[in-house]
């Protein structure tokens, strides 16, 4: 127990098993009804539009663009994700999941509204669970290719500001930067959101509370 809790993965968790089957499964299909499919379900932000392929904000995230695409994903939702469904447990982690990656999709629809070129991938939900990992454990050694470690904290910072700067020159090399920074933005929100609440909250009763008299009675005027 004590090796496994300081190792990536832990085993194959409910909820990473079955988006890993489902992921592989659609791709599979991608290669039997050829590119169609990509428009269809694959997230082009003028549909949405103009056509309210709502659908897409979530297919979206299942179909990938090619063999090395679907692997990376597979790999980094393994190695990330599954630490934290152990962590969160199944039913928190699916719906994180799912909000970091329908969030990416809705930046990407909001600020490239009339792009043409369909989005796939889970890249915008991976980013976001690279997030919460470098959030719960941000003193991870993380090895860049398996050589050089780094700390999860700046592995995070590092990934996002490359997102944020390539987005600035658009889709290139095919990689939706500005999905990736979605991801990232949307799990930011999910994790920051109990703490700034907790604060709000405190405030609140600490005004009340300070509105009230030595004897617990209210201050007349």
């Amino acid at each position: 127990m004590t090796y496994y809790r300081y190792q990536f993965g832990y085993g194959f968790p409910s909820v990473i098993k079955k988006l890993m089957i489902v992921m592989g499964t659609v791709f599979l299909l991608q290669m039997v009804v050829n590119h169609w499919i990509n428009f269809y379900l694959g997230l082009v932000p003028v549909l949405v539009w103009k056509k309210y392929f709502l659908w897409q904000l979530f297919t979206y995230i299942f179909l990938h663009g090619g063999i090395s695409h679907i692997l990376f994903n597979l790999l980094a939702l393994w190695m990330f994700g599954g630490e934290l469904e152990n962590y969160w447990g199944s039913k928190k982690f699916l719906f994180y999941f799912f909000f970091c990656g329908i969030g990416a999709g809705l930046c990407t629809v909001i600020f490239t509204p009339f792009q043409m070129v369909p989005v796939i991938g889970a890249s915008g939900a991976i980013y976001g669970i690279l997030l919460a990992f470098g959030w719960l454990f941000p003193n991870r050694p993380i090895y860049i290719y398996f050589l050089f470690p780094i700390p999860a904290k700046y592995m995070v910072i590092i990934f996002g500001l490359i997102s944020f700067f390539s987005s600035t020159e658009g889709t290139g090399g095919g990689i939706a930067h500005l999905t990736h920074l979605g991801g990232l933005l949307f799990g930011l929100l999910y994790m920051a959101y109990p703490i700034v609440r907790q604060k709000i909250r405190r405030e609140y009763y600490k005004r009340k509370w300070s509105q009230k008299g030595p004897r617990g009675g209210d201050y007349y005027h």
